[in-house]
C-alpha cells in the first residue's frame, strides 16, 4: 500500500504564486512516475503535469511556461511549483504515484486563484 500526502494548497490572488508537495510513503517496491492531475467543479479531472525517471516530463499545453514539476525520488516527494495563477487555474489538485500494476491518488488540496 502506498499513501500520498499532499500539502501547499491555499488562497492567491491572480498573478500570484503556490508550491504543492506530495509525499509517498508505505510499503512499495518502486515509483515509475508521480504527477499532478486537477479537478475544477463540474469538469472532468485533467492531467497537470508529470514527470518519470527515463520519460520526458509532461504538461498541458494550459501550463506550460507557468509550472514546473520536480520530483526529489530519495525523499519520494513531487513538487508543483505554480506561478502566474489564473482565476481558471482554481480546482481541486491531485497528486498520483505510478506503481507496477496500480496508480494511487492523495485527497487533493484546493488551490484557489482569486481575481
Amino acid at each position: 500500500q502506498v499513501q500520498l500526502v499532499e500539502s501547499g494548497g491555499g488562497l492567491v490572488r491572480a498573478g500570484g504564486s503556490l508550491r504543492l508537495s506530495c509525499t509517498a510513503s508505505g510499503t512499495y517496491s518502486s515509483i515509475n512516475g508521480m504527477g499532478w492531475y486537477r479537478q475544477a467543479p463540474g469538469k472532468q479531472r485533467e492531467l497537470v503535469a508529470a514527470i518519470a525517471t527515463n520519460a520526458p516530463t509532461k504538461y498541458a499545453d494550459y501550463v506550460k511556461g507557468r509550472f514546473t514539476i520536480s520530483r526529489d525520488s530519495a525523499q519520494n516527494t513531487v513538487y508543483l511549483q505554480m506561478n502566474i495563477l489564473k482565476p481558471e487555474d482554481t480546482a481541486v489538485y491531485y497528486c498520483t504515484a505510478a506503481l507496477p500494476g496500480r496508480q494511487y491518488w492523495g485527497q487533493g488540496t484546493q488551490v484557489t486563484v482569486s481575481s
